[in-house]
């Protein structure tokens, strides 16, 4: 008996199924014993990619969907036992540039899916997937879930109103509801095509390209990097665990490292690619955060789940990645 001996022959949705965090979750729970639905809406420069799903594409249902649509949500999640809402406008630069669909997406599209669930599946658990950017710039390190919550940017702001809109469900309508603030994510089956987010893989192209990687500032900063194996097992186990219901956990790494080390170490990997020092672009710096660190306890508790790939480890296993799958990405 593994610890998700629980997915044998459950009814798992996932919305937004198609991309970093979905695809890989996918492939994990089917290899559990679970029956899965993907609904995605192949929202352009999102990463929603049908060679993702490769190793399982035979094993899952695929709908092409919209959450903002109400009735394709409402059938999506009947019959369901757990929906993960994974889908969501992603980009900092783009929530900026374009608030009115980072809002139509990230606020209406999640009370669509909220409301779907209250109607007709009440029962369901949900797992959301939130980020670390609620916290934005941090006090004190590491970041704990009692820290302010000072979102920077349009994006932050609306994907934790949507997070808040979950719990206001929970209260109200006895929806089972679990939050996880997912920290900076690298892997397998991301997008590859821009930098606007997910750019520690982007970055991996670049050193495949044999292209020259600019670092902002000295290079220093310290970032919590996550290998996607490890924040796929944290949301399978958030999605069974009984104590998790309810609760808020940071999933990240608990660990930092600076920039410059983590590209020093990628083009090592690549054999490819140099980098080079550059001024801060003020769009840019406007979106930083500055230092970051995760603390990772109170998931350690409640999930009984800690990281168990390293940086080193899991920038290996993805470069080797794409390096035999780049024509599915580049």
């Amino acid at each position: 008996m593994t610890r998700y001996a629980a997915y044998q022959e459950k009814n798992v949705l996932l919305v937004g199924g198609l991309g970093l965090i979905g695809a890989n979750l996918a492939i994990l729970l089917v290899q559990q014993g679970a029956r899965v639905t993907i609904v995605d809406n192949f929202l352009p420069d999102h990463g929603a990619n049908l060679f993702n799903i490769e190793p399982v594409r035979e094993q899952v249902h695929f709908q092409s969907a919209d959450m903002r649509d109400p009735v394709a949500m409402q059938a999506a999640v009947q019959n369901q036992d757990l929906v993960f809402n994974i889908a969501a406008q992603t980009s900092h630069s783009d929530s900026m540039h374009n608030p009115l669909l980072d809002l139509d997406i990230n606020c209406k599209g999640n009370l669509i899916l909220l409301e779907a669930c209250r109607q007709h599946n009440p029962t369901a658990r949900m797992v959301f997937v939130g980020t670390r950017a609620f916290y934005g710039t941090p006090q004190t390190l590491p970041v704990n879930e009692q820290a302010a919550l000072q979102p920077q940017d349009i994006y932050a702001v609306n994907r934790l109103a949507a997070e808040q809109y979950h719990f206001v469900y929970q209260r109200h309508y006895g929806l089972s509801v679990t939050s996880l603030r997912l920290g900076n994510l690298f892997g397998p089956r991301s997008q590859m095509k821009h930098p606007r987010y997910n750019v520690l893989n982007y970055f991996i192209r670049m050193a495949l390209d044999d292209q020259c990687i600019q670092i902002y500032g000295d290079g220093q900063q310290q970032r919590d990097y996550l290998f996607i194996d490890d924040a796929c097992h944290a949301l399978a186990l958030a999605g069974i665990v009984p104590a998790a219901v309810g609760q808020v956990l940071n999933i990240a790494s608990g660990q930092s490292v600076a920039f410059k080390t983590l590209i020093d170490t990628l083009v090592q990997l690549c054999g490819r690619g140099r980098w080079q020092h550059a001024p801060w672009p003020a769009q840019a710096q406007a979106y930083d955060v500055g230092d970051f660190c995760t603390d990772i306890s109170a998931a350690a508790r409640c999930l009984d789940w800690r990281p168990t790939t390293s940086w080193q480890d899991g920038l290996a296993q993805t470069v080797a990645f794409y390096q035999q799958h780049r024509q599915h990405y580049w």
